[in-house]
């Protein structure tokens, strides 16, 4: 049988943990691992971001969702010390960067979209630079087989793929063994199996109770990833829940969508909302969009009434609502069409 090597390495994580501390290892900080307060960051007359307060506690996998221009990634960079606020408060595991910078440094680690390694460095020497950075953390060994990259351990850098780019941009983030993880984008223009590998391993660091904050354009990857998300939009945080939260502010499990031939205007939707069952309408890219409680009873009644009103349909169907749905009926406009 072959060994999860993400698995076997949170294990032995996990055993180390429930020993004795050793004499430079950290107490964990309490309280939430992010907390932002009135947080406001302007460029000129543009308030990139707008009066944001959050939480994210610890051993959470919190995603930060949001179009282009919306503010999250001006968010993300303050958080991360990239870019400071122009006021509100920022507090890292208790910590401040005006006061705590250095030992930030050492308990976080970031994976941006995308990291310019040195091509001719090969991934072990890319990974033992890296290392040299923190006090403590994973060996250049250890993080080569937390990453999966065993075989690609000598070759340089520019010969690797953009996925095994991706997980070496991983591990570089891990090597310091972070208490609080970002992540930004980490599998923009993977192919699925990659994508995957990551899911995996994201997954298990959550169970060894890392904090991780996500940014992604994939909604499949938030609802699969995230325990809370937050969407952003001109600078202020418009929606904040459980994925199922969000999900259920939609008005209805279901989606109906629809589009007819010819004047889509003769649609009378005050017919349709009518219907027992139908709990808002919307019009999206020329589909009329109805948020249903339960297929069986409303889809008869919407047929129905439609025939009533004489309209040719061109398309039906119907789906299960997502956070794709919900950032929709919240901004207008689809995460990915930015």
């Amino acid at each position: 049988m072959r060994v999860n090597p993400v698995r076997e390495w949170v294990r032995e994580q996990r055993c180390l943990s429930s020993t004795t501390l050793q004499p430079e290892q950290k107490p964990a900080a309490p309280g939430a691992s992010l907390a932002l307060s009135g947080l406001r960051k302007a460029f000129g007359d543009l308030i990139a971001v707008d009066g944001v307060n959050l939480e994210v506690l610890k051993g959470e996998c919190f995603g930060l969702l949001g179009p282009n221009g919306a503010g999250k990634t001006t968010t993300i960079e303050i958080c991360e010390g990239l870019t400071p606020p122009d006021a509100g408060a920022v507090k890292l595991l208790g910590l401040d960067w005006r006061k705590n910078a250095n030992e930030l440094r050492q308990r976080i680690g970031i994976q941006l979209q995308e990291t310019q390694f040195p091509d001719k460095l090969t991934v072990e020497e890319t990974l033992r630079l890296f290392r040299s950075f923190y006090r403590q953390g994973l060996s250049s060994e250890e993080a080569i087989r937390v990453a999966q990259l065993e075989e690609k351990r000598k070759s340089r850098v520019g010969t690797l793929s953009g996925g095994q780019k991706q997980r070496l941009a991983m591990a570089c983030a891990l090597v310091g063994d972070p208490e609080l993880l970002f992540l930004d984008e980490p599998t923009t223009g993977l192919d699925p199996q990659a994508r995957r590998h990551l899911w995996d391993l994201v997954d298990e660091l959550k169970r060894a109770g890392r904090t991780i904050i996500l940014t992604t354009h994939y909604m499949d990857e938030a609802e699969r990833l995230c325990d809370r998300v937050a969407i952003m939009d001109h600078g202020k945080i418009i929606a904040l829940g459980t994925v199922r939260e969000l999900i259920s502010s939609v008005g209805g499990e279901h989606i109906v969508e629809f589009a007819v031939r010819g004047d889509a205007i003769a649609v009378d939707v005050s017919r349709l909302t009518a219907i027992d069952g139908v709990r808002s309408h919307r019009v999206d890219a020329g589909f009329h969009q109805l948020a249903v409680t339960d297929l069986h009873t409303t889809v008869p009644p919407i047929f129905a009434e439609l025939a009533a009103m004489n309209l040719e349909l061109s398309e039906f169907r119907t789906h299960s609502a997502t956070l794709e749905d919900v950032f929709v009926a919240l901004t207008g406009r689809n995460l990915r069409d930015e």
